[in-house]
């Protein structure tokens, strides 16, 4: 069968020399549709796009930020409408003999998710040396069979990109859907002797000075009582309002083998929380596409924090939600309290003004009490599976409490929910998908 259908696919980062070696070497054997998708700065992307334009039937697609390679993968998984046989390609190899497609091609039998080099790994993506249990199929030159590959997750951020889906194989029972090619260990392996190709390994990586996986957070603080509450075994996550990617770092840190997906409107603070998640989506989640909705299908955590309050219609937010997300998913939420003390204080003299830092925020369109945001969540098709009220040592609070138990009392409810009501500044909710 004749590999002249076979698409490729790179992920490149600032290295427009190697990007030029990798096509101009490839050209000289194969004229197969190439697609280089670009994570590169936009001054370095213009260089490489001028020489993406320069050879035939290579299609160029700029992001203007590094999208690393693991997200890159899976953009063009969810977005280029592969099909049969495709080959991913490192951008910093040279071809230095034809036949290494076909070399692939001969050995991926149509049941197969893929064929290239494997070695052992642990459960983290380690190999130290090859003596874990996980077979790890490397993604600088692999040959998969799309539609068995869309079945299992998709690569990600984390340092072994495609962990997310050796684990998943290893635990079905399933890694016999790899095939090792001996040569492809050869060729990007430390000997000096060459198949096929030549990779001067982590090219990119000593070019560029690194992914950048561990670049620190902007300086905030992370909701530690929302924190706490994210299940330790997520596999795909979405949090939206990430801000700048303070959460999702510290979530990472402890968890690192996740699919994580970021939501926030902000521009520049969306580029800030790139560097912590798979992909961010610089949209607001009430006008989010299709598309978003497709890269985010399955996802079994939606992550909420504080962000209710501020949409036009969270009902129907939960509601959509609650269609995409995976059957049993959770969603973990933080909303604040206005049924507070010190909101109730304020409307006794009507003092209703939005300030930064209290109960009614700037960007609050919508408020909360416990009774409505139970009955949200149920509306929208969940059930509370746990949470927290969180109370505050604050100062003056004990003044006003006879004053709510006497209101309630005068009202015909309850002294002592009124008063227990009034305490937590804000509630973190566990909600499952019923």
């Amino acid at each position: 069968m004749s590999t002249a259908h076979i698409p490729v696919i790179t992920v490149s980062y600032n290295s427009p020399d190697l990007i030029e070696a990798l096509l101009r070497t490839f050209r000289q054997f194969y004229a197969n549709k190439v697609y280089v998708i670009d994570g590169s700065h936009p001054d370095i992307s213009l260089q490489i796009k001028a020489i993406a334009e320069s050879f035939p039937n290579v299609e160029f697609i700029p992001f203007g930020y590094n999208i690393h390679h693991g997200p890159g993968m899976s953009w063009a998984i969810r977005n280029l409408g592969l099909e049969g046989q495709v080959l991913f390609l490192d951008s910093d190899v040279e071809i230095v003999k034809g036949g290494f497609l076909e070399s692939l091609q001969g050995e991926l039998t149509p049941e197969l998710w893929g064929v290239g080099s494997i070695q052992q790994v642990n459960e983290q993506g380690y190999d130290r040396p090859d003596d874990g249990e996980v077979a790890y199929l490397h993604p600088a030159c692999m040959l998969v069979n799309m539609d068995v590959m869309r079945q299992w997750p998709l690569p990600i951020k984390h340092g072994a990109p495609m962990i997310t889906t050796m684990l998943a194989l290893h635990r079905a029972g399933k890694a016999d859907l790899l095939k090792h090619v001996q040569w492809v260990r050869d060729d990007f392996g430390s000997e000096t002797a060459r198949h096929y190709i030549k990779h001067p390994w982590q090219g990119t990586v000593v070019r560029t000075g690194g992914y950048h996986y561990d670049l620190p957070a902007a300086d905030s603080a992370v909701d530690q009582h929302l924190l706490a509450f994210v299940p330790a075994d997520a596999q795909k996550l979405v949090e939206v309002g990430c801000h700048n990617g303070v959460f999702a770092k510290a979530y990472r840190a402890a968890h690192p083998i996740c699919d994580y997906t970021g939501v926030e409107a902000d521009p520049a603070l969306a580029n800030l929380a790139r560097p912590h998640c798979d992909y961010v989506f610089n949209t607001d989640i009430e006008q989010a596409d299709d598309k978003f909705y497709a890269h985010v299908a399955g996802a079994d955590c939606w992550i909420l924090g504080d962000v209710l309050s501020s949409l036009r219609d969270p009902w129907a937010m939960l509601a959509r939600i609650r269609r995409h997300i995976k059957p049993g998913g959770t969603v973990v939420a933080s909303l604040r309290n206005f049924q507070h003390w010190s909101m109730q204080a304020r409307l006794a003299v009507g003092d209703l003004r939005y300030q930064p830092g209290t109960v009614l925020d700037l960007p609050d369109v919508r408020v909360f009490t416990r009774g409505t945001i139970l009955d949200m969540f149920q509306q929208a098709g969940f059930r509370i599976a746990g949470g927290t009220p969180v109370i505050r040592e604050e100062a003056g609070r004990e003044a006003f409490l006879p004053a709510l138990r006497a209101l309630a009392q005068a009202s015909g409810s309850d002294p002592d929910t009124a008063v227990q009501d009034a305490l937590p500044w804000q509630y973190i909710i566990l909600a499952q998908a019923a």
